[in-house]
């Protein structure tokens, strides 16, 4: 489990199917093989810790519906270590289960930050609320706007998320990983049931 802060950004070293290997001394020294990592939102198992470099194995599925695929040597990721008991739950619940990717459609500059509109995938649209949570590449967010009419959604970032995370490069056309809030999922699947229940 995870909260969505990212702790460092990482740049991939090794890209092979099935194998990616991603550089970053401090982090890689609080790895244990076995252990979790999320790399852009996606939750891997570290299988190898090699000096300042860790190594986890990438499923076809992974790299077909994830930006993980598209990734090549030199590539910068935003990684985040597991959630532990003696943490605070600064940003919100992140499985590291992927949704959908997402393209960035729009980039405007800001007074403090940066607004970006991304395209929202019609399965997700039930779970993306104005002012609700949205993880995109592993970064927790707040949407600032959805518009159902052009399929869209936005958020607006600080100075401080974009000198810490990969966001700073997105750019029109940029695929992002996006996972929903997990409450939201929840919550409309009880929705459905309830509704169920009484046409019933």
């Amino acid at each position: 489990m995870f909260t969505g802060i990212i702790c460092a950004t990482g740049q991939v070293v090794e890209w092979r199917p099935g194998r990616l290997g991603v550089a970053h001394p401090d982090v890689a020294r609080r790895l244990d093989v076995g252990g979790s990592i999320a790399v852009n939102g996606v939750c891997l198992t570290v299988v190898e810790v090699e000096g300042g470099t860790f190594f986890a194995d990438v499923v076809p599925e992974t790299r077909s519906r994830t930006n993980l695929g598209r990734l090549g040597p030199g590539a910068q990721v935003n990684l985040e270590l597991p959630l532990t008991l003696a943490q605070g739950l600064d940003g919100h619940i992140v499985q590291g289960h992927v949704d959908a990717v997402a393209r960035v459609v729009g980039v405007v500059d800001v007074d403090l930050g940066r607004e970006i509109r991304f395209e929202l995938p019609q399965a997700l649209a039930p779970y993306v609320s104005e002012k609700g949570s949205i993880t995109l590449d592993g970064t927790s967010l707040t949407v600032t706007a959805v518009d159902d009419a052009s399929r869209t959604f936005s958020v607006a970032l600080i100075p401080h998320t974009l000198e810490h995370t990969i966001a700073d490069s997105y750019v029109p056309g940029t695929l992002v990983n996006v996972e929903v809030d997990v409450v939201a999922r929840y919550v409309a699947r009880l929705m459905g049931f309830r509704s169920l229940a009484e046409y019933r």
